[in-house]
């Protein structure tokens, strides 16, 4: 009765953490899609790809497990069973990989946000690394590496523009910001570094703390898959 009403709740529960899942995973993806200029690694992505198809697979694991706990078959168990072991690994990889890279990224990003800041060109709007920095520090409302402070140290900044920062550091509601030092109020005020790891830790940590519940929920529908196996014969038990 217990494994019955359990395989039951953890059916149900599987199609509802499969959205979550998905929503971890294209989190992951787009982080490093929409800052790819930061990270030269394209692997960085895997977890995000592994959350998914995760989810994926959750939705006819959760079919099965809820259609087991109505009607026995030797068949859908022995298949439940490899799907949770397909699953079990998905996840266990997703979230190793997961806690790792977000470690690694996160020492990697000054280095790469600081060299981005150094080649910035204000008078060339077309040139890739000035409008990597223009976008990203609109988007995420900040300015410089750790603050504007930092545009101060570049070489282009002391020779042509000693008392300025680039106009994307200016805070949304001021529509005449021009990036003048002497209006440091209109200015963003915190470095873009501490926004982009959080953001990035974040996604990262959902996807790992997402997969390692949902092992453990997993581990605990193998076992009542297993005690409804103990209750039947094997005669008809085939790979």
């Amino acid at each position: 009765s217990f494994a019955h009403s359990m395989l039951r709740f953890l059916g149900f529960v599987f199609w509802g953490t499969a959205a979550a899942q998905a929503f971890g995973g294209v989190l992951v993806i787009l982080m490093f899609k929409n800052y790819r200029y930061l990270f030269q690694e394209s692997y960085l992505s895997l977890p995000g790809w592994l959350a998914l198809a995760t989810a994926l697979i959750l939705l006819p694991t959760g079919v099965l497990a809820a259609s087991i706990s109505i009607k026995h078959s030797r068949k859908k168990q022995g298949t439940l069973m490899y799907l949770l072991l397909l699953l079990l690994c998905l996840e266990m990889s997703s979230a190793a990989l997961a806690h790792f890279y977000c470690i690694r990224t996160a020492s990697q990003l000054e280095s790469a946000m600081g060299y981005l800041v150094h080649q910035h060109n204000w008078t060339c709007s077309q040139d890739p690394g000035s409008s990597s920095v223009d976008v990203m520090q609109r988007k995420l409302q900040c300015c410089g590496v750790h603050n504007y402070t930092d545009w101060l140290k570049t070489s282009f900044s002391s020779r042509y523009h000693p008392a300025c920062v680039p106009e994307s550091c200016c805070k949304e509601k001021h529509s005449q910001c021009r990036g003048d030092l002497g209006h440091v109020e209109q200015l963003s005020e915190e470095g873009c570094l501490k926004k982009l790891e959080d953001q990035l830790c974040f996604a990262m940590t959902y996807v790992f703390w997402c997969c390692t519940l949902l092992s453990i929920l997993e581990l605990l529908a193998g076992v009542s898959n297993g005690i409804l196996m103990r209750h039947q014969p094997f005669h008809d038990f085939c790979i």
